[in-house]
């Protein structure tokens, strides 16, 4: 099955996703996060960068557990709309 690409705004939300998780992470290594999550520093390395701009459900559920923050927070992060209106 051949997956369509991505709208512009969906690869701009996985930005705003991998730099909201990086934020959250602080100093507190890839590996740290990755393992406490249970998904490979890989994984996570790339959705920080957004070269996985739509990660599954469960693997940002995961990292939002490891890192102690709510999933509404980081949808919210995501929102564009917010983004503009807020100017962050």
């Amino acid at each position: 099955m051949i997956r369509p690409p991505l709208s512009r705004a969906e690869r701009r939300r996985g930005e705003r996703l991998g730099a909201q998780l990086r934020r959250c992470r602080g100093e507190r290594s890839i590996v740290e996060v990755a393992a406490a999550a249970g998904i490979s520093a890989e994984t996570l390395r790339k959705i920080e960068t957004g070269r996985v701009p739509t990660p599954a459900f469960f693997t940002v559920a995961a990292l939002a557990g490891a890192l102690g923050i709510e999933l509404d927070s980081l949808a919210e992060g995501c929102d564009e709309a917010r983004e503009m209106r807020t100017g962050r």
